[in-house]
């Protein structure tokens, strides 16, 4: 058994985009960017406060969909994973992308500048030693992912960011519960990808 730790930095990083009050709060225009309605983006109004405000807000959901691209690049580069367990980490970092392709989209369409991913992030894959560590770092990385996401869709007094919130919880979820199988079973990923070999 090896000693792989996760930084704590990692999950309380997610965290971290509720802020300090524990709420989200993106105008009307944000939300209406993200669910692609942009005529509804155009014709609401919003203080430049505000737009900088969900700007700084989605540029850290953007930050974090650029750690977990590139936890899982890092997992696949490892060389521990199974030929099942790298198409499914390929597959749910191609989910990732999609989100972070998203939010920049919602930020460019703000006038705002996206963040753009870091060279390198820490997220302990260095320490793993089989593909069991590697499945435990992506299974943390996605509970956290849809802790954060759910936590948010009660504190949106806009439906349908909520809507988009419980979405994306819904995906890391999925993510997450297929990795708790494949780790509880003892056998990884198997070779569809899909269930356990």
């Amino acid at each position: 058994m090896s000693n792989l730790t996760i930084p704590t930095g990692l999950i309380a990083s997610r965290r971290a985009l509720l802020g300090g009050t524990g709420q989200a709060v993106l105008s009307a225009t944000a939300v209406a960017l993200l669910i692609g309605c942009e005529s509804m983006a155009a014709g609401s109004q919003s203080s430049a406060a505000t737009v900088e405000a969900d700007v700084n807000i989605l540029n850290t959901a953007l930050g974090l969909e650029y750690q977990a691209i590139d936890a899982y690049n890092q997992g696949a580069g490892s060389k521990l994973l199974s030929d099942g367990s790298l198409r499914v980490a390929l597959a749910f970092q191609a989910d990732h992308k999609k989100h972070a392709e998203a939010l920049a989209a919602a930020i460019k369409k703000l006038g705002g500048k996206a963040t753009g991913p870091k060279a390198h992030y820490d997220v302990g894959a260095d320490k793993a030693r089989s593909e069991g560590d590697v499945l435990k770092l992506a299974l943390s990385l996605e509970k956290s992912a849809a802790e954060t996401y759910a936590s948010v869709v009660p504190v949106f007094a806009n439906r349908d960011l909520a809507k988009v919130a419980a979405q994306l919880a819904a995906t890391e979820a999925m993510h997450y519960a297929l990795l708790s199988n494949a780790l509880a079973m003892g056998t990884g990923i198997g070779a569809s990808g899909f269930f356990p070999a």
